[in-house]
Formats: C-alpha cells, structure tokens, sequence
C-alpha cells in the first residue's frame, strides 16, 4: 500500500504549542509538533496509508477541531473529532 504525504494546517497567531494527534498516532497527548509560519499558520505533514482517520489538534493544551475539515465524527465525549479521508 502506498502511503500519501498529507498537510493539516491550523490558524493560530497566539498560540505558543500546536500538535496534531488522532487515530493515527492513538491519540497521544503529546501529539505530533506542527510548525509555525510567520503568518501563524501551523502545519504538520503525515505519511499516511489510503483510509480515514479522525484527527484534532492540540493548541495550547486545548484539544480543538480543524475549523477547515468538512465531515466530523461524534467522539464519545461530547464532542467531534475531525474525519480526514486519504484517497
């Protein structure tokens, strides 16, 4: 299976810490470190087999969605995760 390179981005100017954490790294808190541009946008690349994963960020210690993704998941935490499908 050929896996694909995968950017998620997400806008926060402020923050200090961003991560990306989700089925593909079993929700580690640590989660994976974006980088941050000078426009304050941080991304972080995957290498990921073709599937669907759900997927948050971690800005600043607060587990948020990307406001970008369009299908969700409900989480079982009174909440959504974001679904990220690799064609």
């Amino acid at each position: 299976m050929v896996k694909k390179t995968v950017e998620l981005r997400f806008q926060a100017p402020e923050a200090k810490k961003v991560s990306l954490s989700g089925s593909f790294n079993n929700w580690k808190p640590s989660g994976i470190l974006a980088k941050k541009d000078r426009a304050g946008n941080w991304a972080v690349k995957l290498s990921l087999a073709p599937g669907k994963y759900e997927y948050k960020f971690i800005v600043d210690g607060s587990w948020l969605a990307d406001p970008t993704c369009r299908m969700t998941v409900p989480n079982g935490m009174g909440s959504t995760n974001c679904v990220l499908e690799v064609k």
